[in-house]
């Protein structure tokens, strides 16, 4: 298993995590706006890092549960961590997507709630790509508002705020955040580990690559991985954003190889 995450810029706290246990692998990735210092005093990277701990603190010790009950768990207890002292109900304060896979009795099990995005590259057939689209989808329409808008400005954060009045409800799309019922709109699944030749978990960051400047398709992410490593995706991704001028953001891959030898 290999793994890199590089922040967004130089002296820029990275808001992504990622961590693994023998059986079980995590990432998470952590999102917030200006402003939300104020409803949360630890901020977006210790909850995300906080988050991916709990998950894979519980991943090992209970495998009889599934993967949305041990997230709905991770997110309530982080949620408790600092409910006396930040505001958690706000719309602002900080939340999260979730990848997580989990070897089980001969199957892989995955879990992938928000943006983040899992491959399962399979030995016979077309990479498998599990995301979960909602969240894009529902962001599409505010786009041009926001590019309209002053970035940092008093209408580009009424904006944002009001994209988040969509988060965690009917018809709208699912994070982790306050709420561990959000935990049952994960998408989930399983594969049989026999099927597979590796695994790999993506933030939006760096999933970037095919989903927003499309520089290849998945299969060809996985020969990059495996003839030239995790850095390079990010290289590609990085030279992308500032060819088109792109906000770079934080970028993360997890790669779990050989998982048919397992």
């Amino acid at each position: 298993m290999t793994m890199t995450s590089v922040a967004k810029g130089t002296g820029r706290a990275n808001e992504d995590f990622t961590g693994a246990v023998p059986t079980a692998a995590v990432l998470v990735d952590g999102a917030g706006i200006p402003g939300g210092e104020s409803t949360c005093r630890h901020g977006v990277a210790w909850y995300a890092g906080r988050l991916g701990g709990s998950l894979l603190s519980l991943l090992p010790l209970v495998g009889d549960r599934g993967l949305p009950a041990l997230l709905a768990a991770a997110i309530e207890q982080v949620t408790d961590d600092h409910r006396d002292t930040c505001d958690v109900a706000d719309p602002i304060s900080p939340s999260a997507a979730v990848a997580v896979l989990r070897l089980s009795d001969g199957l892989l099990e995955y879990l992938v709630l928000g943006d983040a995005v899992l491959v399962l590259d399979r030995a016979e057939d077309a990479p498998l790509v599990v995301s979960d689209p909602r969240e894009v989808i529902i962001s599409r329409s505010y786009e041009p508002a926001l590019k309209a808008a002053a970035e940092g400005g008093d209408d580009y954060h009424r904006i944002l705020r009001d994209l988040r009045a969509h988060r965690n409800r009917p018809g709208g799309f699912w994070v982790a955040k306050d709420d561990p019922r959000a935990a049952d709109e994960a998408i989930t699944g399983s594969c049989p580990i026999s099927e597979l030749a590796g695994a790999v978990l993506l933030s939006n960051g760096a999933s970037r690559i095919v989903d927003r400047f499309q520089l290849a398709d998945w299969p060809q992410v996985m020969a990059v991985l495996a003839a030239s490593g995790l850095a390079e995706i990010i290289h590609r991704v990085r030279q992308a954003e500032a060819r088109h001028a792109v906000a770079a953001d934080d970028a993360t891959i997890t790669h779990c190889a050989d998982l048919g030898q397992a």
